[in-house]
């Protein structure tokens, strides 16, 4: 017998439920701010990411699920931003819409050690704002990340945010950050000791508690920002306290992919543990740029799904079910039971059957268990009268209809 892929999971119809409510409030919200879903490829030239991650990444070096052929390399998707600023600048977005805002909801993937939270194939609920700088931009981007965390009852969360500064002072904080733990370079963990060669800043992001120590104890400030990057940060706390929206300003917070400048900003719940990110996102001035496309401004975050789930309260066990249950008792009425279904389900009315010729005590467990909302039971005599029984699942009364009312009545 095959079994699924490890890191991955099969999202069963009883859990899919859930799924579909988160989706549906990201949808809800990002539709309140005037965003537009983008659907891209799972499937990208594995070059934009090396490319755009820096090859010094850790998903670049160690996560990307590649596929090569005679000629070509290709990735499964690791992260959304940087195939839509593909999109954007392939389909020529910068010249029809110029500022646009895009929401995204899909599989990512990462060749990674699965563990609570964190899968090989993972989803994110994510959006992306392109053609603006503006810091005012950056607060509401942050406070649409609130939004969502709220609206799927996630509570005792954090956001913190940080800036790094325009290129000169991100380069100005690596080289400050590379001199001062040179000192004790080998008490870093073996990971950390290659990232300060090849990508410094990575060493914040480190979890193991010796590394950790050694960062707390540089205590990083903003220092490293010119006036204009400070001044934009400046505008970004002021904006946030302005929509009363709290934060934490983290010195150490980076993000580990390359094309990140200015803004940070991260989602972290105490329920999950050193892991703790639900969610996290930043500025990407250069991006498009990098990518042969014009000098804009771009921001955006991502939440994972799977995060998402574990953070949330009240989650519904069931959404509203209008299905109307059919139980036809008899040869003339099972017979005649598939004229119902089509009428009903062409007047979009949502219905289903019993095709296992259970019993009538049987064909109501069925229709419990498929939370129907109603049960219409059809016999063979009623047929003959051209009446058929309707039952309210939720207050157990029934009464007669006539076939002829049926729909008019289903629609009341």
């Amino acid at each position: 017998m095959f079994k699924r892929v490890p890191g991955t999971k099969d999202i069963l119809p009883n859990e899919i439920i859930s799924w579909q409510w988160i989706e549906t409030i990201a949808r809800n919200i990002f539709s309140l701010y005037n965003y537009q879903e983008i659907r891209t490829p799972l499937i990208e030239e594995a070059g934009l990411f090396n490319r755009t991650l820096g090859e010094s990444a850790e998903i670049v070096q160690k996560q990307m699920f590649l596929i090569h052929n005679q000629e070509d390399t290709y990735a499964l998707r690791p992260e959304g931003t940087a195939a839509i600023v593909r999109s954007y600048l392939e389909n020529n977005l910068d010249k029809t819409s110029g500022f646009i805002k895009l929401f995204y909801i899909g599989p990512m993937f990462r060749l990674e050690r699965p563990q609570k939270g964190r899968l090989r194939q993972f989803h994110h609920i994510g959006c992306e704002v392109i053609g603006s700088p503006d810091a005012g931009l950056d607060v509401e981007v942050i406070a649409l990340a609130e939004h969502l965390v709220k609206s799927i009852s996630i509570e005792n969360y954090k956001i913190k945010i940080n800036s790094l500064g325009c290129p000169k002072d991100k380069k100005k904080l690596t080289l400050a950050l590379k001199e001062a733990l040179q000192k004790n370079i080998k008490e870093l963990c073996a990971d950390c000791q290659e990232r300060v060669k090849k990508n410094v800043l990575r060493v914040l992001d480190c979890k193991n508690e010796v590394c950790q120590k050694i960062v707390h104890e540089l205590s990083l400030k903003s220092t490293h920002l010119c006036p204009e990057c400070a001044a934009n940060f400046e505008e970004v706390k002021t904006g946030l306290k302005n929509l009363d929206i709290p934060f934490q300003v983290q010195p150490y917070l980076v993000r580990g992919l390359d094309y990140y400048n200015r803004t940070v900003f991260e989602i972290s719940h105490p329920e999950l543990g050193s892991q703790d990110a639900i969610g996290a996102g930043g500025r990407y001035n250069n991006l498009i740029q990098e990518l042969g496309g014009p000098d804009l401004g771009g921001i955006g975050f991502a939440f994972g799904v799977e995060r998402l789930l574990l953070a949330a309260k009240n989650i519904p066990v069931n959404l509203d079910n209008n299905l109307v249950y059919l139980i036809s008792l008899g040869s003339e009425a099972k017979s005649n039971s598939a004229k119902i279904l089509n009428s009903l389900r062409l007047n979009g009315i949502p219905s289903d059957t019993d095709y296992l010729n259970k019993s009538l005590k049987g064909a109501m467990r069925a229709a419990n268990d498929a939370h129907a909302k109603y049960v219409l039971i059809l016999g063979d005599d009623e047929l003959k009268k051209n009446i058929i029984t309707l039952k309210d699942m939720s207050s157990g009364t029934q009464r007669e209809l006539t076939l002829e009312n049926l729909i008019k009545e289903l629609k009341c």
